[in-house]
């Protein structure tokens, strides 16, 4: 009974064994038949890859780009570097004795200033022609502080005048690019020596009109004048002054 016993259990032991062997080649066939198997479709799951991929590559150029544009900045790149005087180059600055500040203290190339010490505007057929000679790309005008006693606060007849010399330049320098610039406002002191020097603000309204009605541009200096840029005598300016009333000139006619 006890022999019967061992060779049945023996029985249920090998039985066990086999169907678990059984199992295992079951699951390994299903295994590799899923693999292999080409009726599974892994479109889906292909195109989820090449998605995040695609996700990856444009999410590490951003980065790079904004490097880039951090670096150039940091670097300056882009800026402009050239003196005042290589910006001029092409341009002459016609006026009176504030304009001769430039060639005075170094500003600008000589070539680049025509000037002349209580020029007014019936004066400037002289300086005209010898712009011509030098042929500008641009002509910056700075005049008219001096006309405003001789035309005795009348600014229309300053405007008649004001518009000969513009004909003037048209016809001996017909490709410039033409400026003028505002009249400078001046220093409470300097209207005891010349009481017409009130009426700036009325030229300039006249003039900024003319130049309107003419497309040409009209260049706005009454904001650069701060007081400590004046001369002793409320009218003329330091050499500090030049740079800015330079830069703000090549800024708007774009040198």
């Amino acid at each position: 009974m006890s022999k019967i016993k061992r060779k049945t259990k023996r029985y249920l032991v090998l039985g066990g064994i086999a169907a678990a062997i059984l199992i295992l080649i079951i699951l390994i066939v299903h295994g590799v038949r899923g693999v292999l198997s080409p009726g599974i479709d892994t479109t889906a799951g292909v195109e989820y890859i090449q998605t995040k991929e695609a996700e990856n590559v444009t999410d590490i150029e951003n980065k790079i780009s904004r490097l880039e544009h951090q670096d150039s900045a940091g670097s300056g790149e882009g800026e402009d570097s050239r003196s005042l005087k290589e910006k001029f180059s092409t341009a002459v600055v016609i006026g009176d004795s504030v304009t001769q500040g430039f060639s005075e203290f170094n500003v600008l190339n000589a070539s680049s200033v025509i000037s002349k010490i209580g020029l007014h505007l019936y004066e400037t057929d002289d300086l005209i022609e010898q712009a011509k000679e030098i042929s500008p790309g641009t002509v910056f005008l700075a005049l008219g502080r001096n006309d405003l006693a001789s035309t005795e606060g009348n600014a229309d007849e300053f405007i008649e005048q004001y518009t000969k010399v513009l004909d003037r330049i048209n016809q001996e320098l017909p490709d410039a690019n033409v400026f003028v610039n505002s009249i400078f406002p001046v220093q409470d002191k300097a209207l005891e020596d010349d009481p017409y020097l009130k009426d700036i603000a009325q030229y300039n309204e006249a003039l900024s009109k003319l130049c309107d009605s003419r497309e040409i541009g009209f260049i706005d200096n009454t904001d650069l004048a701060e007081d400590q840029y004046f001369e002793e005598d409320g009218q003329h300016f330091t050499a500090d002054f030049y740079p800015v009333w330079a830069e703000h000139m090549a800024e708007v006619a774009a040198l």
